[in-house]
């Protein structure tokens, strides 16, 4: 039997086996494989003591719940929108029309009830808001010219550029404007194929500024308005919320609205103010979607039935007009007083007001009034390290714990933790 397969050490200063030291760390719950490549790093390296801390960090990396403190609710680090969606291990009609018993659509599902949401003709779910506005250029617009205002051309975390994309799908910009002032009089000065406006979802020009409307721009030009709304607000008027639009929502511009100005098509994320999975969503005119919907880059773009599966539900949610159901728009609506009864319920720690962002690149410069516990200096990383990990903020040197981002079934473990530093 060879030293690396044998079973337990024999003493003296001789290495255990790598199978053998594997095995002792069977109860971190990791996979075998997983814990040979542990023992192996750590025999290599001379400090077999080591092994388990590195099963343990290596257990702690993967994908897993934490608790967000943060008080940002579309925390993008935080995979953005928490989502409560149940999907059974069973086949689905993802393909099927069940009535003729032929093959059927992908958005015959999801996307036709999005398409309800926003007063639209038809809709089109893909992978992300990203993927949405490049499959819109790439179809309606490749190799022809797309008119942006200068104060449009924006860039989202992860270096998302609006230029970039427009070049990435084969159409050719048409800057209009200035950065600060884009009058209808400069569209009106082009001659392109496809008028594109792109809401500017995570900053703010302020002072000196001038911008044209979708209504204003559908009714001075020929071609297509398509309106990227990005942060996926569905409706201004909030139906599915029993006390109408929140404040911190005033200018925020939406899907329904925007077809209803005129704009042929809109593409939103669905896992920002949607408050769903990860999607990109494109929704307006019949037509302009099936021709998105032809395109080849459709296919490479589409989602899985997982998606869609969570994309329905959360869409089911706004046409019950039930915002409790969708834990975005639940956490957004707790009243402060209730988040204080909370924060008082943790014992250890000073009860703090505080204030909370919608996160996401989702209305920027606008805070939502909340409450938390603060603790003195930076005890974020005894934070991570417990089960589950606690993400918090550091605030002029004390910890700040907001608990409008964190579910009320986790105030007993969070209690636990605190009282505990």
């Amino acid at each position: 039997m060879s030293e690396t397969e044998g079973s337990a050490p024999s003493g003296g200063d001789r290495p255990p086996s790598v199978d053998a030291l594997a095995r002792d760390l069977a109860d971190t719950g990791l996979p075998h494989p997983l814990l040979v490549d542990v023992a192996r790093r750590a025999i290599a390296d001379g400090d077999v003591a080591a092994a388990r801390s590195h099963a343990e960090a290596l257990g702690r990396a993967l994908l897993q719940p934490v608790v967000n403190a943060t008080g940002v609710l579309l925390h993008t680090n935080l995979g953005r929108a928490p989502m409560a969606v149940q999907a059974d291990a069973r086949y689905t009609n993802l393909e099927l029309d069940l009535a003729s018993g032929r093959r059927g659509s992908r958005s015959a599902h999801a996307a036709s009830l999005l398409a309800r949401l926003c007063d639209a003709e038809a809709a089109l779910v893909v992978n992300n808001g990203a993927a949405a506005v490049l499959l819109v250029l790439a179809a309606l617009a490749g190799g022809r010219d797309v008119a942006v205002s200068r104060g449009e051309l924006v860039e989202i975390g992860g270096g998302f550029r609006v230029p970039e994309v427009l070049a990435q799908s084969g159409a050719r910009l048409v800057e209009v404007g200035t950065t600060n002032r884009t009058r209808l009089a400069d569209y009106r000065g082009v001659d392109a194929d496809l008028y594109l406006k792109v809401h500017q979802s995570n900053y703010r020009i302020v002072g000196f500024t001038e911008s044209v409307s979708v209504r204003d721009l559908a009714e001075a030009v020929d071609g297509p308005v398509v309106v990227d709304l990005g942060s996926g607000l569905i409706d201004a008027a909030c139906q599915w919320l029993a006390s109408g639009p929140p404040a911190w929502l005033a200018d925020e511009p939406a899907a329904r609205q925007a077809l209803a100005d005129g704009a042929a098509l809109v593409t939103f994320s669905g896992d920002k103010l949607f408050g769903g999975p990860q999607a990109g969503v494109i929704a307006g005119q019949k037509e302009l979607v099936d021709r998105c919907a032809r395109h080849p880059l459709a296919r490479a773009l589409r989602p899985g039935q997982l998606v869609l599966n969570a994309m329905q539900q959360t869409a089911l949610a706004y046409l019950r007009r039930d915002g409790m159901a969708i834990p975005f728009w639940r956490m957004v609506s707790v009243p402060v007083e209730e988040l204080r009864a909370r924060a008082a319920s943790m014992i250890a720690g000073e009860v703090v007001l505080c204030e909370s962002v919608p996160g996401g690149g989702s209305v920027p410069g606008l805070a939502i009034p909340s409450a938390g516990v603060a603790l003195d200096g930076d005890r974020t990383a005894e934070l991570r390290a417990a089960d589950p990990p606690i993400i918090a903020r550091v605030v002029d040197g004390r910890t700040v714990l907001d608990l409008r981002t964190v579910d009320p079934a986790d105030d007993g473990a969070l209690a636990k933790v605190l009282c505990a530093l």
